[in-house]
This record gives structure tokens, C-alpha cells and sequence, in this order.
């Protein structure tokens, strides 16, 4: 549909001469499309991920839209000035619950510092710098403590960019190491374990097989006599994963081919006992002074201490970083945060939209796509909290009763 407007245009009566035009709402000024067609470049970029060469193609089908690349800057220009990000920040100030996550996230030469707020579930603030550095992390946490932001605790990974930080900045809050980080690197130095076993079965060798392919009853004998001990090998190293799996996690196969496992190596039990004597240890339902008692008993085990992999996975919790992953167990049952996981998922998400679909690399576009995402964000949240409370609107019937005469 085409639209042929007629607009005023008035000149000043003093000497200045200059002239001023009336605007249409929903027009803007020189625009050759309405802004319903900007929100539709707005829905399709942030809402569907669609990159710019696909939106073109998109609403030239749907729509016989002709949009030039800078229309689709100017859109996206016209969307960051109707944001308000002081307004934002006031709003995650109030609704801040004393839990703070921090990662950071490489753009390729720049690099993006986020924080979170996990039991809110909305990002706090951002940063784009040009190095991944502790001058860099100082001056963005400095930022979020100067807008009034006053941590309870603080989850973030296992960088070296935090400890010093964060004691300088707040030193009343707890630091909380990221639980999932831990167990990944305690895994893998059960993986190291494994993998030694595995090569020692499999250097026991197997059968020699004969020449040709073999008949039916060499196929029966060679399957009476089970597996060679490579082909165990194999087996064991496909199923790796079942060692270091949660029992609540496991089906009925997988158990059985766990079964399996110790039955071609018994030294695999060891491996599993420790799995999970791992997993008790960062029960959330403990109190710290069991935690304390079950990370002693943990390092004193002689059998753990004598493999040299094991060992390894001791080192890493040594008593001044346990400390830190077990500060979740001085906070509230409804507020123990454990990883950083929100933070990274948020992470993830922005660079899915803005590398894999949006691939505007320069730090002007990249802190414009961030801000329109987070505006989206907030307005989605807001949306969602006035249809929440909103009193239903039927009428209700009401039963009258007429007094008797």
C-alpha cells in the first residue's frame, strides 16, 4: 500500500528565515517507509536472528520491500535512541538480589565483560574492551560499584583476573568459584587415569586371526571366547563418560555396560568411587562443617593419593580455594548459586546473534546490537510481569437474592 502525504512547511518570522515542517506520528523525518516497517527489520534481526542479506530477501518476498543496507543501519540507529538506558540500570539496581555473575567473552579483537544477575535472570551491565586484562575487569566492576551495586556474592570462574579484584572492590562479599569449572577439571584428570588404564589392557595384545575371512564355525568359536583385550580397550574408552556420570543419571543399559567396564578392568571402581565421593563433596543440602570434614577424608584416602592422576585432582582442591567453592553454603537454600552458568548461557546467546547472524565487528556496532538486545530483553521481561498481575477483566456474575415480602 502506498501512501501520498501532504505535509506543512513554515517559515520563521523573524530574521532567521528558517522553515519548519510539520511530521506525521509514525513517520519520520525524509522517510520513504513507515516505522511499522522498521519494527519489522527490528523483529527479524533480534527475535528471528536473521542476518542482514536474509532479512533483505525476506521482506522483499513478503512485502516487496526494495531495503538498502543503510536503511537497515538508520533502523537500527532510530531503535538506540528511543532506548533508555539509565532507566535500565535503575531497574536492575532495584530489583538486584545480592548475586552477581562475571564472565568474559572474546569478539575477536575486543573482548565483551558481562555481569548477571542469576536468581533475577537479567543481565546487569556490560563492557566492550580492547584486551582481557585486570585494569580492564577493575574499571568495569569500579563502574558497577559506583552505580550502587553491593554484592552479596560473586560467582565467576577459576581466572586470576578475580580474586584481587573483587577483595579490593567488595571485600564483605563472598567469592564463589564456579562449581561446574571444578568438576570439569577434576574429570579430567579422571579421564588421564583412565586413559593409562586403557592403554595397559590394551598392550596385553589379542588373538591372532588367520588369514581370509573367516567361516561359521571360527565365527561362534572366536564369539564363545569373548572379546580380545584391544577390542575391551575400545569398549571401555567408548564408555568413558558412564565413569564420571551422576547415578540418577544413569538407564538400565548404561548401567550394565558399566558393569561391563568393571568386569574388563576392576581398577575402573576406584575411578568411580572417587566420581562420586567428588559429587558428595558439592552436596548443596550439606552444611560447611561437613563439607570440611568430607574434603579431609577425601585428601588423607592413601588409595587416591598413591595414583599419580588422582593426585593431581586432590591438588585442585586445596584449602583456600575450597573455601571459595563451598561459599554457597553460607547463603540461603533459595539462593545457593553454584556456577556461572547463567552468565556463560547469556554469553553464548549474544554470540550466537551477533557473530553467527549479525557479523558487524566494529565496537560501534557491537555496543549497538547489545544495547538493542538488552532493551528487547527488559521489555519482553516487563511485558511478561504486567500480564502476570493483571486482575482479570471479565465480568463475573453475582448472585442476588430479593428479600422476601
Amino acid at each position: 500500500m502506498f501512501l501520498e502525504l501532504t505535509v506543512g512547511e513554515y517559515r520563521a518570522t523573524c530574521a532567521c528565515c528558517k522553515t519548519f515542517r510539520s511530521q506525521i506520528e509514525g513517520i519520520e523525518p525524509r522517510a520513504e517507509y513507515t516505522n511499522r516497517v522498521r519494527e519489522a527489520v527490528i523483529d527479524r534481526l533480534l527475535e528471528d536472528g536473521m542476518s542482514a542479506h536474509r532479512l533483505q530477501q525476506a521482506l522483499r518476498r513478503d512485502f516487496l520491500l526494495d531495503l538498502s543496507d543503510g536503511f537497515l543501519s538508520d533502523c537500527l540507529d532510530w531503535k538506540v535512541r528511543q532506548t533508555d538506558m539509565p532507566g535500565y540500570r535503575q531497574w536492575t539496581l532495584d530489583n538486584f538480589s545480592g548475586t552477581l555473575c562475571i564472565d568474559e567473552l572474546h569478539l575477536g579483537h575486543r573482548t565483551l565483560l558481562l555481569a548477571t544477575d542469576p536468581i533475577g535472570d537479567f543481565p546487569v551491565a556490560f563492557a566492550v574492551v580492547s584486551a582481557n586484562d585486570q585494569a580492564h575487569m577493575r574499571g568495569f566492576l569500579n563502574n558497577l560499584r559506583n552505580h550502587g551495586f553491593l554484592p552479596q556474592v560473586v560467582v565467576t570462574d577459576g581466572s586470576n583476573l578475580y580474586p584481587t579484584v573483587l577483595a579490593d572492590l567488595w571485600p564483605h562479599a563472598r567469592h564463589q568459584l564456579c562449581v561446574f569449572h571444578v568438576l570439569k577439571d577434576i574429570n579430567t584428570h579422571v579421564f588421564d587415569a583412565l586413559r593409562r588404564l586403557r592403554r595397559a589392557l590394551a598392550r596385553k595384545g589379542g588373538r591372532k586371526r588367520r588369514r581370509g575371512r573367516p567361516s561359521k564355525a571360527q565365527k561362534q568359536a572366536r564369539a564363545r571366547r569373548g572379546k580380545t583385550k584391544t577390542e575391551q580397550g575400545h569398549f571401555v574408552w567408548k564408555h568413558r563418560h558412564l565413569i564420571v556420570t551422576r547415578p540418577e543419571h544413569l538407564d538400565g543399559r548404561q548401567r550394565r555396560w558399566l558393569s561391563q567396564m568393571f568386569g574388563y578392568l576392576p581398577a575402573l571402581r576406584a575411578l568411580r568411587a572417587f566420581a562420586l565421593r567428588i559429587y558428595r563433596l558439592f552436596d548443596p543440602e550439606q552444611s560447611p562443617h561437613q563439607a570440611r570434614c568430607r574434603r579431609a577424608a577425601l585428601v588423607r584416602d592413601a588409595q587416591y593419593q598413591s595414583d599419580p592422576d588422582l593426585s593431581s585432582a586432590l591438588e585442585l582442591l586445596s584449602a583456600e580455594k575450597f573455601d571459595k567453592m563451598m561459599a554457597f553454603l553460607h547463603s540461603p537454600h533459595a539462593r545457593r548459586v553454584r556456577t556461572n552458568n547463567h552468565v556463560e548461557r547469556t554469553n553464548r546467546r549474544l554470540r550466537y546473534l551477533e557473530k553467527v547472524r549479525y557479523k558487524w565487528r566494529r565496537r560501534r556496532t557491537i555496543v549497538r546490537f547489545i544495547v538493542l538486545a538488552l532493551d528487547r530483553w527488559h521489555q519482553q521481561r516487563l511485558t511478561q510481569k504486567q500480564t502476570a498481575v493483571t486482575p482479570d477483566t471479565q465480568s463475573k456474575g453475582v448472585e442476588t437474592r430479593k428479600p422476601a415480602s
